[in-house]
């Protein structure tokens, strides 16, 4: 009997001793990792003011070379008033996406959730994300997409396209930024395009967006304090809206087939007012502003690649070629299908372009990735644009060259490697709503007009991405 008691106890003592080795084994490895070579630069402000320099959209910068070449793919830095690790590492990019509220979380400054709101997707996190999300996923559905968008994607395309007059310069990204607009308010809140309500709407939205960009100085006459007051005025209409609609809603028949995302929302949401104010401004917001930039950018780079236009061009005669036997006006969901090369061209504008160059992610728990310790609570930055501008992932990396999207040339690491539209549980709701939009513009611009710059222009990024002087176009009929 004592010796069965000797051998428990040398047993315990055994596994009590194993214990405290791991213990300490975890321990010491924990203090060999490091955290990631960087500095953090001056007091408060930290790098961001390098950071967020201005330069050309197609490059990575020259704060990101200089820190790329001395640092490495992964680096420390202070940013936005944070301590912060920067990611141009497409593994751990993705990585970052794929772990959203598991080990990483939305986390962007608190001015931007001043100027779109608290209800807005962009800072939301969890189940009201969730739940925003999946509303914006039933209005842009792969059913509304086909039956409803599209056509009116078209219409909307034709229209823009229809008010150009041959030979005067105009600014391709104001057009752009005209054809996404009119298209969202139709589509969110049935208002018609070049209506003075819609046209007011739209000029606060201008407003409204360079305070997004702007240093979050509230007093008169900043461009954030401005923002602000726009914002006041954009909710004014939407609430207007609401009313109207809910009014028009009581005096009809339960079962009337939804016109827009509003009346969708009204009758199939549970959500407050002022979420649902959030969730249209901030659905306006994106659509407005990523959409017509990628659009600007597609203009751009096809106007100094005529061999791409022309490739264009010989895909979308075929594609109305096929329209015209069928006898109809209109595109149809397998035209749009049959947009191969298109589809290439919008890939390699997204990948050159990089309108979404990085986002803002906080660290949930210690995270370890390469050897580095990535410390809870810390913010995360995964920058999209080095990875899409990497020479040893892209050949030719600052080349315009949608041939490299061609089906016999891709490959998966290079899908793997482009996020233009984020990804994991925050993929963006609108990106196949955006490719259509890109899709038919350009369908009915190849086959309408050959184009010039007006006067040399290149886009920037402020981080988002603008043309200085507004892209200054001339246009004549393709003959």
């Amino acid at each position: 009997m004592s010796m069965l008691n000797f051998s428990v106890e040398f047993l315990l003592i055994l596994l009590t001793l194993a214990l405290f080795l791991s213990i300490k084994l975890i321990k010491w490895k924990r203090k060999q990792l490091k955290l990631p070579p960087g500095r953090q630069g001056w007091p408060f402000v930290g790098e961001t003011f390098g950071y967020l320099k201005p330069h050309p959209a197609t490059s990575v910068g020259h704060f990101m070379e200089k820190h790329l070449s001395r640092y490495g793919k992964i680096y420390r830095s202070n940013l936005f008033g944070e301590p912060t690790i920067v990611s141009a590492d497409a593994g751990l990019n993705r990585f970052i996406l794929q772990n959203e509220g598991k080990l990483f979380e939305c986390s962007y400054p608190s001015s931007i959730g001043g100027i779109l709101g608290k209800w807005s997707m962009l800072v939301l996190v969890g189940d009201m994300h969730r739940e925003m999300r999946i509303i914006s996923l039933n209005f842009m559905s792969s059913v509304r997409l086909r039956s409803h968008l599209l056509p009116e994607v078209e219409r909307h395309s034709l229209l823009v396209l229809r008010s150009w007059i041959h030979g005067s310069p105009f600014s391709a990204l104001e057009e752009a930024k005209r054809f996404t607009f009119n298209l969202m308010a139709k589509n969110i809140m049935s208002m018609e395009p070049y209506e003075a309500k819609t046209e007011k709407l739209r000029l606060e939205y201008i407003t409204f967006m360079k305070g997004v960009i702007s240093a979050p100085l509230n007093f008169p006459g900043t461009p954030y304090w401005k923002a602000l007051k726009s914002r006041s005025n954009i909710l004014d209409v939407i609430e207007q809206k609401m009313q109207e609609r809910m009014q028009e809603m009581r005096e009809q028949e339960r079962d009337e087939e939804v016109d827009d995302l509003l009346s969708w929302v009204l009758k199939h949401s549970k959500l407050s007012k002022e979420q649902i104010l959030d969730l249209l401004l901030s659905l306006l917001f994106a659509s407005h502003e990523t959409s017509s930039v990628a659009l600007a950018l597609a203009i751009f780079f096809l106007e100094s690649c005529p061999k791409a236009v022309k490739k264009l061009q010989e895909e979308h005669k075929e594609i109305e070629r096929k329209k015209l036997q069928r006898a109809e006006t209109s595109l149809n969901w397998e035209d749009y299908k049959e947009m191969e090369f298109t589809q290439c061209v919008i890939n390699e504008t997204l990948r050159l372009g990089n309108v979404v160059r990085f986002v803002h992610r906080k660290v949930l728990q210690d995270v370890e990735y390469k050897g580095y310790k990535i410390p809870c609570g810390w913010k995360i930055l995964p920058v999209f644009a080095t990875v899409h501008l990497d020479p040893s992932l892209y050949d030719d990396p600052h080349q315009f060259n949608p041939w490299r999207w061609q089906k016999n040339g891709v490959t998966s690491a290079t899908t793997n490697n482009f996020m233009p539209y984020g990804g994991g549980p925050r993929l963006c709701a609108g990106s196949e709503l955006a490719k259509l939009e890109l899709a038919v513009f350009l369908h009915h611009l190849v086959l309408s007009y050959r184009w010039e710059l007006a006067e040399p222009d290149q886009p920037l990024a402020f981080p988002f991405v603008e043309f200085p002087r507004g892209l200054p176009i001339k246009v004549y009929p393709n003959i």
